[in-house]
């Protein structure tokens, strides 16, 4: 496993490297070694922030956590990547899929506890096309954090959505 460090606002110091090499080496066991780890560390004034990215056959482990100390936000980074591994192994066994970027001891142990994805409600509803910008107008209406709807410019499902800073985004498929 390959651990990739880089800093914003912040000088990565050896003690800072020396704790992140630590606490997400402990992942090691579930990765192959050529998996690579990709470790950003920021500063926002009194915001310490960890985001840790693992590319994985497809798909992407990630987890994001801010404090104001940034060794605690790295505690709790490590804890939330491996609840998420968890679930990840539970839907790879369910699939029958191959865990290329896994060991392979990982995914035939059974003995950790497995988080099983629950839907617990369905929800319909119609879906009208409209611009963008009126879905956005929709979702404040809703008091939602986002919203799905049929964009009247391309027909295809869209999902605009809130992002910090007062800004929306927009999720449109890849055709």
């Amino acid at each position: 496993m390959k651990i990739i460090i880089s800093g914003k606002n912040i000088d990565v110091t050896a003690g800072l490297r020396s704790a992140v090499e630590s606490k997400l080496g402990k992942l090691e066991r579930y990765f192959t070694a050529d998996t690579e780890v990709y470790v950003t560390l920021s500063v926002e004034k009194d915001r310490q922030k960890i985001e840790v990215t693992i590319p994985v056959k497809g798909n992407i482990i990630r987890s994001e956590q801010t404090s104001n100390d940034m060794y605690v936000s790295i505690d709790l980074v490590e804890e939330i990547i491996e609840r998420q591994l968890r679930k990840y192994k539970t839907k790879l066994i369910a699939q029958h899929q191959s865990g290329g970027s896994f060991q392979p001891e990982y995914l035939e142990n059974d003995d950790e506890e497995d988080e099983e994805v629950k839907i617990v409600r369905t929800k319909k509803f119609d879906i009208k096309p409209m611009y963008p910008e009126d879905a956005c107008v929709q979702m404040e209406l809703l008091g939602h954090s986002f919203y799905v709807f049929c964009n009247a410019e391309t027909d295809q499902v869209n999902v605009v959505y809130r992002r910090k800073g007062n800004t929306y985004g927009l999720i449109e498929p890849e055709v």
